[in-house]
This record gives structure tokens, sequence and C-alpha cells, in this order.
């Protein structure tokens, strides 16, 4: 088992910027591609960003790339989502979550999610 807690998330307002943490706890951390998801009100969950076990690769979604960044230390087993200039649209509830086949955009391929944080970002 993984355990996942996130944290970091709150009320911001358009323009500002945020930073998601996700620490693990449980199996090795590095055997884990980590992902960030995201569900909107009355929206399906949809994915975020993903980096791989190593930290080499990173994916992102097309609504924030270039707007944020995700990075990985597993040395302390956690995961960030550096987001910057929040939309509106931005606002929801992010999880991360583990993956040990490899960084994906699929939230049906993780293995283990966390309970999420709420990110709200103001007009």
């Amino acid at each position: 088992q993984v355990q996942l807690v996130e944290s970091g998330g709150g009320l911001v307002q358009a323009g500002g910027s945020l930073r998601l943490s996700c620490t693990a706890s449980g199996r090795t951390f590095s055997n884990y591609a980590m992902g960030w998801f995201r569900r909107a009100p009355g929206k399906e969950r949809e994915f975020v960003a993903a980096i791989s076990r190593g930290g080499v690769n990173t994916y992102y979604a097309d609504s924030v790339k270039g707007r944020s960044t995700i990075s990985r230390d597993n040395a302390k087993n956690t995961v960030w989502l550096q987001m910057n200039n929040l939309k509106p649209e931005d606002t929801g509830v992010y999880y991360c979550a583990a993956n040990h086949l490899g960084a994906t955009t699929s939230e049906h391929e993780n293995d283990y999610w966390g309970q999420g944080t709420q990110v709200t970002v103001s007009s």
C-alpha cells in the first residue's frame, strides 16, 4: 500500500500561484510514476500533469501547459505541482496518484490516490 497526502490548496485570486505537495508513505516512492488530476465542480476528474519515476519525463494537459510545473524528490517521498497564473477554471479538487506502470494521463491506470486538496481561484 501507498498512502498519499496532498496539501497546499487554498483560495487564491486569478493570476496568483499555488504550490501543491503530495507526500507518500508505504512502499518505495521511486518505484512509482506520479500524477496530478483534478475534478472541477460538476465535471469528471481530468488529468493535469504526470512525472516519471526518476523525474526525467514530465507530461501536462494542454490547459495547464506553460503555467504549471510538476517535480519530485524521491529522497523526500514528495511530488509537487507548481501552478502559476491561475485562472478561475483551475478551480477544483486536486488529487495526486501513483502508478507502478509509468506516467499516465489516464486516471484508470493509477494504483493509489490521495484524498485531494481544494483549489479555488476567484476572478
